[in-house]
């Protein structure tokens, strides 16, 4: 399935406008001052090619901050109610960092491990990535510690890396990423090198990739968290500064807390499904007014375990894919690569 070929950074347009031809909207990083954001673009002047990392991933093309699940009518004792399928265009993500496409095996494998999800599944279908290799990053960037890397073809449909100022190589990977070549074939060239189809360019790929350190090995850290679960003050330590304001959930690629709201004015209204964050205080509030998780420390506690011990053990994939969002939102710098190197750290 896998091939190798050459694209021209001048065919990037011709490319984008193929795709629109096709009926796909494309979502690419867009700068906006200091911010970069995940919006809709028709030419490449518009994507932001040299960012480290965007505000918010790119899971809000399949997993939006909220969507409507119901519109509902009152009329006197009758209620009309009016489910609202869900919104799956034709998407392609274009330059998305191997991080954010990795995050995908772990959105999916919470919403279908049991029956599939609706309103997720459809957007998943239709969605296809075309990924760009991380020649820079910064200290917040931790991907090579949870099995990634700056230049990982996991969750790319096609995975483009610069190669100099004038092309990229493009590693098409999938059948998704195959259809996308079929669509414009004369901008994808063969990729040639001196002993077998695409050494040259291979080689030279990883020349071009950002340098990654490993700060902890994340299998070693699954397998003692469990004994870590009952020492409090490990916890307590950790979490002294976080103030549960739920900004690390909502940039992280692979958080998938929802909770389900009603809004309505006096004759009508809708059903929606929004993002949550179990470092919330009401997150686990009990009707009875029981809470399990009382404590912030508890709290911090839940999201590492989660993330790094339940979500592998249970569903054979990371809840963490080391891009560094959290750190970056956080804002009483709460650094999730260092507190979870230490927790690596602690003998057990």
């Amino acid at each position: 399935m896998s091939e190798t070929r050459i694209l021209q950074k001048a065919s990037l347009d011709p490319l984008l406008a193929k795709l629109a031809a096709a009926g796909n909207r494309v979502l690419a990083p867009v700068r906006s001052g200091e911010r970069v954001e995940f919006e809709e673009v028709t030419t490449a002047a518009q994507v932001a090619a040299d960012y480290v990392q965007t505000t918010r991933p790119a899971k809000t093309a399949v997993f939006p901050r909220y969507e409507q699940m119901l519109r509902f009518k009152i009329g006197g004792k009758d209620v009309a109610v009016e489910e609202v399928p869900a919104e799956a265009k034709p998407t392609v993500l274009f330059g998305l960092h191997p991080c954010d496409a990795a995050s995908f095996a772990t959105l999916k494998a919470v919403f279908t491990w049991d029956s599939g999800d609706a309103y997720f599944e459809p957007k998943l279908a239709n969605t296809t990535v075309i990924g760009l290799s991380c020649t820079q990053g910064d200290d917040y960037c931790f991907c090579t510690s949870v099995g990634g890397g700056p230049g990982d073809t996991r969750g790319s449909d096609i995975l483009l890396t610069p190669l100099d100022a004038t092309k990229f190589l493009a590693e098409v990977l999938t059948e998704k990423g195959q259809a996308l070549v079929k669509l414009a074939p004369e901008l994808f060239a063969p990729a040639n090198g001196p002993s077998e189809p695409g050494a040259q360019a291979t080689g030279q790929k990883s020349a071009a990739l950002a340098k990654i350190a490993p700060r902890f090995a994340a299998d070693k850290l699954s397998s003692k968290l469990p004994a870590l679960f009952p020492r409090g003050e490990v916890w307590l330590e950790q979490s002294l500064r976080c103030i549960g304001c739920g900004a690390c959930a909502y940039v992280c690629p692979t958080c998938s807390c929802f909770d389900i709201q009603d809004e309505r004015s006096r004759y009508a209204g809708v059903r929606l499904r929004c993002w949550d964050s179990c470092g919330f205080g009401l997150f686990t509030l009990h009707a009875s007014g029981h809470n399990p998780r009382a404590k912030q420390s508890e709290r911090w506690r839940q999201r590492v375990m989660h993330k790094f011990s339940y979500q592998p053990e249970r569903l054979g994939v990371l809840g963490c894919v080391g891009c560094g969002r959290c750190s970056r939102a956080c804002p009483v710098d709460m650094n999730l690569a260092q507190h979870v190197q230490s927790l690596a750290e602690i003998p057990v």
